[in-house]
């Protein structure tokens, strides 16, 4: 059985971006890609809210994704492939990062998992990154996300550079799904089946390497 570890932010958790509320297990995109890969896979949901790349939040501490990558890592060890979705909280205006600084972060972020030796039998898991979709409409979240939108627009270019950087395979989920007009940063449940065949299908291309 392989392992795979969804590292994330609130869009791993599960949030619903029309209630306070979080979509059920069987329902987030999480629980989609166990089904379509099938029992010989072990799907790890590490979604935190609020998780950046790197920085630390004074307004929501212990939130730092790097700091936290490692004592989740070691505690699901042995791990076939670690599956990186952050970079949205990272867009917060009080954080003053380019599309460029984030992409940058989540190569740090892959380097770091690349270079652990948590895969089996001690070797080094592999890793995928996602981009996640450009912000859409902001509500209750304007002010927090001034700037947001061009920036997520960018991110693209910066996670396939990212990517190359470390070594690890890249999917824009920009490509399958869109954020929610709701709140402009979660994904509606619509969206959930469809980012998990995705996500899905890229995996079996990784592990048919």
């Amino acid at each position: 059985m392989k392992t795979i570890v969804c590292y994330g932010d609130s869009n791993t958790w599960g949030a619903d971006p029309s209630s306070p509320n979080r979509f059920a297990h069987d329902v987030r995109w999480t629980a989609v890609l166990a089904r379509e890969l099938g029992n010989d896979y072990r799907i790890v949901e590490e979604g935190l809210n609020g998780r950046t790349t790197v920085v630390d939040d004074f307004n929501e501490p212990n939130r730092n994704g790097y700091k936290q990558l490692i004592p989740v890592l070691e505690s699901q060890h042995p791990i076939d492939l670690v599956i990186i979705m952050l970079g949205t909280n990272d867009l917060k205006a009080r954080h003053n990062r380019s599309a460029a600084d984030i992409g940058q972060s989540v190569s740090l972020l892959a380097n770091t998992a690349r270079a652990t030796l948590f895969g089996p039998k001690q070797s080094r898991p592999k890793v995928l990154i996602l981009c996640p979709p450009p912000i859409a409409t902001l509500t209750e979240f304007d002010g927090m996300f001034t700037g947001a939108l061009e920036k997520s627009r960018e991110m693209p270019r910066y996670y396939e550079l990212a990517a190359r950087w470390s070594g690890s395979d890249y999917l824009n989920t920009g490509d399958y799904i869109h954020s929610s007009n709701a709140d402009g940063i979660h994904f509606d449940q619509d969206q959930l089946e469809p980012l998990g065949k995705a996500i899905a299908a890229k995996v079996k291309e990784i592990f048919e390497k």
